[in-house]
């Protein structure tokens, strides 16, 4: 029998190499402050996911959820900041990928809150 496959887990991971390349791509035309703050959100999301994989109770998995969840706005915040600052720079792809993680994450914080209410 096959393991199910994490969604979660896999599409953080996706979502934390793109953001690397684009820090890669911005710290190449020095926008070093920006690249450094975006950078750290960004793949701290997918860190926070994957820690909570290994949880201590259920309100440990849920206090992980919502961590990732801060950086999901932290990292909003960054890419409209670029987007406002360096027109050069298309947030589109990134913030698309972005917005599905947030909609899983949000959905499995309700899904922990829903369950700790019974």
């Amino acid at each position: 029998m096959e393991a199910k496959e994490n969604v979660i887990i896999k599409l953080t991971f996706q979502f934390a190499l793109e953001i690397v390349k684009y820090c890669e791509d911005l710290q190449s035309t020095k926008k070093f402050v920006i690249a450094n703050q975006l950078l750290k959100s960004g793949t701290s999301i997918g860190a926070n996911i994957r820690e909570a994989q290994n949880h201590e109770s259920d309100n440990d998995f849920t206090h992980k959820f919502k961590i990732a969840a801060k950086e999901i706005k932290e990292t909003e915040y960054w890419l409209n900041i670029i987007e406002a600052c360096y027109e050069e720079y298309n947030i589109d792809e990134i913030s698309k990928l972005l917005e599905e993680v947030a909609k899983i994450t949000n959905s499995i914080i309700t899904t922990m809150k829903n369950k700790s209410k019974k």
